[in-house]
């Protein structure tokens, strides 16, 4: 599967949410030069979150935007033109297994009064990571609609703090991209994972 492969759920001329999957050297200025590439057509990320991948100096990052299948068809293009670009894959919600990471921040006193609260977070499947005499936090892990509605059911009940995490995702029909990579390295072995020589060998290398 690679960027430019037909998808069933892509819809080309209506705005849905789409994750892309970008994976890059670790190199200094590359996350500036792929906002830059969101920020000229005004297009606005709704989440980002970058990180190790499964092999050893290439990160990946996982950005959401939504827009139409067209413009992000355009996008994953121009990304892909950045030198220490490996590859780039972009996937609606159906298409992927996603997480967001909440911590919930609310008086302890409130905890211990109000069953309804306790219900509640048991409820969402919340599970605490710091108690203290004055409050208490916990965190959620879910899709964004259910930790917002978590949001709305605590905030009579003072709720203090709220955060939220950028979006992780797995592809659901990826064989994984570090299996490429090291098909490669086995052939052709050097120090390093990953070197520039790999973008000349397109979809060799980089379809999964």
């Amino acid at each position: 599967m690679t960027s430019l492969n037909h998808h069933d759920h892509i819809k080309e001329d209506e705005r849905q949410d789409y994750t892309f999957t970008v994976y890059s050297e670790n190199t200094i200025g590359i996350l500036s030069r792929i906002a830059i590439i969101f920020s000229k057509r005004k297009i606005n990320i709704e989440s980002l979150n970058t990180s190790p991948s499964e092999i050893d100096g290439i990160h990946r990052f996982n950005i959401v935007i939504q827009e139409t299948g067209d413009v992000v068809r355009k996008l994953a293009r121009q990304i892909e033109k950045q030198v220490d670009v490996l590859k780039v894959y972009f996937n609606t919600n159906h298409e992927t297994i996603w997480q967001e990471l909440a911590l919930y921040k609310v008086p302890t006193d409130v905890i211990a009064e109000k069953v309804e609260v306790e219900r509640l977070l048991r409820q969402y499947g919340a599970t605490a990571v710091v108690i203290r005499k004055d409050y208490t936090v916990f965190s959620v892990t879910g899709h964004r609609e259910e930790t917002d509605r978590l949001v709305a059911a605590l905030e009579p009940y003072n709720l203090i703090e709220f955060v939220r995490s950028a979006r992780v995702a797995i592809i659901k029909d990826s064989r994984g991209f570090h299996e490429k990579l090291k098909e490669f390295e086995a052939l052709e072995p050097s120090e390093e994972v990953v070197e520039n020589e790999f973008l000349n060998k397109g979809d060799d290398v980089f379809t999964m």
